[in-house]
């Protein structure tokens, strides 16, 4: 049968740091009518377990340690004993979902998890988590950005940016080297393409995600952006 994509959103209440934010959340299921992967098992196993159906669960992907990406992550899994995958670096956030457990791989750059005859290939892309990784599936032209990359730009913790140049490297060296027909499947909202939001990358770069409207004049991008805020879009570059 022939790979797919499908979405599942769920709702929840997820606590940062004291503050409770209610959020929507899409889990991603990749296979076809005997296999899948599922992406980011958010709060709701019944509800994927519902889509997933009698198909058999090959693995659960989690792209970042955090609540909403990992909150049914062991219940999804457990059904058909499929293994769990996280970056290693998002352990401590795993633990603070499921204090008494482990995931079951630890992911790493160019790792690769195979379904219904396509690839999902991992991509390190830490900035919101140190961990944070998406994955691309050129068999379906799509990658799954979990928070790096939204269809509003790059996603937020708790309305924050923890690392932004770090992300920012991340989408510019690993993201926006992607077809621009490249579907990007995100953790919330809608979907976008690579060629829909590679055009900004440069306003983002040259601070419009973090500047403050003063009501003065734009006076137009920082001199060399990209070194000035740290950012790098190839690990050679100094």
């Amino acid at each position: 049968m022939t790979a797919r994509i499908e979405r599942v959103v769920t709702e929840g209440v997820v606590d940062i740091d004291g503050t409770e934010h209610k959020v929507e959340n899409n889990t991603w299921i990749v296979g076809d009518d005997d296999e899948v992967i599922v992406i980011d098992p958010a709060r709701d196993s019944e509800k994927i377990m519902e889509q997933v159906g009698e198909r058999e669960v090959l693995a659960v992907i989690c792209t970042a340690g955090l609540p909403d990406h990992v909150g049914a992550a062991i219940e999804v899994a457990s059904r058909d004993e499929a293994v769990v995958a996280l970056h290693p670096k998002d352990k401590p956030l795993w633990r603070e979902t499921w204090s008494e457990t482990w995931p079951d791989i630890d992911m790493e750059d160019d790792g690769i998890f195979e379904v219904a005859e396509v690839q999902l290939d991992v991509l390190e892309t830490p900035g919101v988590t140190p961990g944070g990784v998406s994955l691309y599936c050129e068999g379906l032209g799509a990658v799954f950005t979990g928070k790096a990359l939204q269809a509003d730009g790059p996603g937020k913790l708790g309305g924050e940016y923890p690392a932004l140049a770090d992300q920012l490297t991340s989408i510019g060296g690993r993201l926006f080297t992607l077809p621009h027909e490249t579907r990007v499947l995100a953790v919330h909202g809608d979907e976008v393409t690579i060629g829909d939001l590679e055009p900004h990358f440069d306003d983002w770069v040259s601070g419009s995600l973090t500047r403050v409207d003063t009501g003065a004049e734009d006076e137009g991008p920082l001199p060399n952006a990209t070194k000035t805020s740290g950012i790098k879009l190839s690990p050679d570059e100094d």
